[in-house]
């Protein structure tokens, strides 16, 4: 099958292709998970289709995320670039936060042995955690970069000053945020500090959690288990509200000819080179739909009309709870968040 992906963006001295994939949904948060021949076809295509940049963790699934990757994929491990995140599992069937040197090289250990690999090419700190200094965090890692068992080290949900901290230990090749149309937090510090240290900025949810696509999800067929239901932006008044940007959004995407989602990702990668969106689905079709969002031609006025329809003064809600925001590191924007 012939590549969709001709364009290339750079995490440390790894190339990838300008669109990733983001695994957490095949295991994890989103409702109901596929069966495994589904998660089977859906990461073989994406190998297939060119995409070479694939981003789990320990806490999908609580382990399970890495161990589908590591069985469907293993054999393949040349073939793409590997991603995977420590300091935040599964412990009795809740999730924790523990940065201690210890848990993260206990959590590394259990990793390769899950994704069937002796290395691990970039690996992030999943949260910071308030009870450990990002120094201790960032040491540990640098010493599994030094032992051969990661290439190169990351951070998740990072506000500007901490990935300053962490770079002063070990240089910090990736930082993934939360960064879309409609989550502009990265904008109030870490987008900067990410092109002034040469950081790449790997941006997570991408297509707003399925908001800024053609099928936006109806809340009441959701299982209760679905994270967006704790999510101010999906309950109530706001939903409405923002789902009357999506539709003004899709109108916009069908004059320039293509989707709302090939619209909301192009318009990331001209935020920067240094931006890399790793949108996640479950269909074969959406994967290829989004992947031609590095090629599919939109008119510079187009990609700046989206970019004022949807932002963070026209969105309603905060994009998450306030228990779910005590975790996050992240800059915030004083309302939408």
């Amino acid at each position: 099958m012939t590549s969709l992906t001709t364009v290339t963006r750079r995490i440390g001295g790894l190339e990838v292709g300008a669109i990733g994939l983001g695994c957490m949904n095949l295991s994890h948060a989103y409702g109901t998970a596929p069966s495994e021949r589904e998660a089977e076809r859906l990461l073989l295509t994406a190998l297939e289709v060119g995409v070479v940049h694939l981003d789990t963790a320990a806490l999908y699934g609580f382990g399970a995320n890495e161990e589908l990757v590591g069985r469907v994929l293993g054999q393949h491990r040349d073939r793409f670039v590997l991603a995977s995140k420590c300091g935040m599992t599964g412990v009795d069937g809740k999730r924790v936060v523990d940065g201690r040197p210890e848990t993260i090289r206990a959590t590394a250990e259990a990793a390769l042995r899950r994704l069937r690999t002796d290395v691990i090419d970039v690996y992030y700190l999943h949260r910071l955690d308030p009870a450990v200094p990002i120094e201790e965090s960032v040491g540990v890692m640098a010493q599994l970069v030094e032992a051969g068992s990661v290439r190169h080290i990351g951070l998740s949900e990072a506000s500007a000053p901490t990935v300053r901290r962490a770079h002063a230990v070990h240089p910090i090749a990736a930082l993934q945020n939360e960064y879309s149309l409609w989550t502009r937090n990265p904008e109030l510090g870490t987008d900067a500090v990410c092109r002034e240290l040469g950081i790449a900025l790997v941006a997570f949810s991408p297509l707003g959690r399925g908001l800024l696509t053609s099928s936006p999800p109806v809340m009441s067929a959701l299982p209760a288990k679905d994270l967006r239901h704790g999510m101010p932006r999906f309950q109530g008044a706001a939903y409405a509200a923002n789902l009357a940007l999506q539709r003004q959004l899709a109108e916009l995407a069908d004059e320039a000819g293509c989707t709302p989602a090939q619209l909301a990702l192009a318009w990331l990668l001209d935020r920067g080179d240094h931006v890399i969106p790793i949108p996640g689905t479950r269909s074969v079709d959406h994967l290829r739909e989004n992947v031609r969002a590095a090629t599919v031609p939109i008119a510079a006025d187009v990609l700046r009309r989206a970019g004022e329809l949807v932002n963070e003064r026209t969105v309603t809600g905060r994009r998450y709870s306030a228990a779910a925001e005590a975790d996050i590191d992240t800059e915030a924007f004083p309302q939408a968040g």
